[in-house]
This record gives structure tokens, sequence and C-alpha cells, in this order.
């Protein structure tokens, strides 16, 4: 009789464990199943030029921010400020995939808060960031010159991940 209280409480202690290990984890650090992949594929219009179509193809040779983001977006807004100082200090070029937005949202976002991209795809439909893996915006992935992913950082940039952990990438690579 005791036997069969000690398997249900054995089993419900196992996944209070499970739980509290889970508790101390991280979110932001979940491993992408791309990083040491080729970037995936796209063909997609350019936010300014809507006749212009852009490709992974196209930033071959270089090493590159793909910064995916929205107007919509929180975040996007609480990182912007050190994207646009990025794009001053010329370390690295940002490319902008924005994610499910209307583009003239995108649009009058830049405008008032500034344009660090090198150039903006638009994914309307949000089929380019299930390739890349984006579960939320936003998202920013290091990419080397033969179109690998590197390094993928979940939620916004902060002025402390660029200097420890992205910029350091990119020099490594641009040595490469």
């Amino acid at each position: 009789m005791k036997a069969r209280y000690l398997i249900p409480l054995a089993i419900f202690i196992a996944m209070l464990a499970f739980l509290g290990v889970g508790l101390t984890l991280d979110p932001r650090e979940v491993p992408s199943p791309l990083i040491d992949k080729p970037a995936p594929a796209f063909r997609l219009q350019t936010l300014d030029a809507p006749s212009r179509v852009m490709t992974p193809e196209d930033m071959r040779g270089q090493v590159w921010l793909l910064n995916v983001w929205a107007s919509w977006c929180g975040g996007c807004r609480e990182e912007h400020p050190v994207l646009v100082e990025l794009a001053k200090s010329r370390a690295v070029p940002i490319y902008g995939l924005d994610y499910k937005d209307q583009p003239g949202d995108a649009r009058r976002w830049l405008a008032d808060f500034g344009n660090p991209y090198t150039a903006i795809v638009s994914d309307p439909d949000g089929r380019a960031g299930i390739e890349y893996g984006v579960y939320g915006v936003p998202e920013t992935f290091v990419i080397d010159k033969a179109g690998v992913i590197r390094y993928k950082q979940i939620g916004p940039i902060t002025p402390k991940a660029l200097q420890e952990t992205i910029l350091p990438l990119v020099r490594k690579l641009n040595a490469a």
C-alpha cells in the first residue's frame, strides 16, 4: 500500500527538481541550431526601394550583422541607440530585416529614431524570420565572410554585449 504512494511522490519530486533547475536558466542563452551553419537564403524587397531585391549572397565576402527588428517592438526601441552608435563607428555593416511590419510604419520609425542600417529588407509575412529561427524581436546574427552564422543575440543588443561579445567576434572574423 505504501509503495502505491511512493511512485507518484517520487515523480512529483523529480518534476519539482526539473522545474527548479529550469527556473535558474537564462532564456537568452538558448543555443541556436544555426550557429556554424550557412545563413538561410532569402530573396526580399528592400524597404526603401521595393523594386530592388537583396539576398544574403549580396553580403558575401564581408562580416556583417543581420538585425531582425520591427517598428512595433519595444526591445527594438531599447537597442536602437546602440545600433545607431555602432553604425557611426563603421566597425561592421548592419543589415536590417524588418519583421512582420508595415513598410510605412517602419519608414516612419526610422525617420523618427535614425537609420543605422546599410540596407533593410522587408519580411512582411515573417517567412525569412522563421528560416532564421526568430521567435521574438529583436534578434541579431553575426555572419562571417563565407555567409556562415557565427553568433546569435537574442533580445536587445546592450553596450556590454556589443563590447564584450559582438565586436571582439567581428574583429576575429575580419582577421581570419
